[in-house]
């Protein structure tokens, strides 16, 4: 593996950011062992280097309307560079997909749908991904209750020595 461009602060601080996005600036730098400015700079730079791609509130599912949860396997007629990336394209534009991801195996794109209920992703199914230019197959797993979701990355391999 090779080494991190980052020091243990910045896993310390990636790590905290993880656990709770709205610490203040002041808190962190509090829990991370630093005064404010260095830490607030430390920040500003793995935002700016992409480490730090964003912050979010994350929302139960089931109390704003959308109770059900799907990852659908998709698997292609033609394989090419193209139909892949249009693919990833199709599969963007569709709000009800939170999650997708080209795989190896048996389905080419696994897609995490997410829909209020079964009349709503049976008619996202019949008329939108049905309809995906070649498309062979397609699976659905329904999921039938959440067992761990929104988990902070394992950052324990940034702390090893190179």
């Amino acid at each position: 593996m090779p080494n991190s461009p980052l020091d243990a602060f910045d896993h310390k601080i990636l790590a905290a950011l993880q656990e709770d996005g709205r610490l203040s600036n002041v808190d962190l730098a509090d829990k991370v062992g630093l005064s404010p400015s260095p830490c607030l700079r430390r920040v500003r730079r793995l935002e700016q280097e992409g480490y730090i791609r964003g912050y979010r509130a994350v929302l139960d599912r089931r109390k704003v309307g959308l109770g059900l949860t799907v990852y659908v396997d998709i698997k292609v007629e033609k394989h090419s560079t193209e139909n892949a990336a249009m693919h990833q394209r199709l599969l963007e534009a569709i709000p009800e997909v939170v999650a997708a991801h080209m795989v190896s195996g048996e389905a080419d794109f696994v897609a995490e749908v997410v829909v209020p209920d079964l009349a709503a992703y049976e008619e996202l199914l019949t008329e939108r991904l049905l309809s995906l230019p070649m498309v062979k197959d397609i699976r659905s797993n329904f999921v039938i209750r959440p067992v761990k979701t929104d988990a902070a990355l394992p950052l324990r391999h940034l702390d090893r020595d190179g």
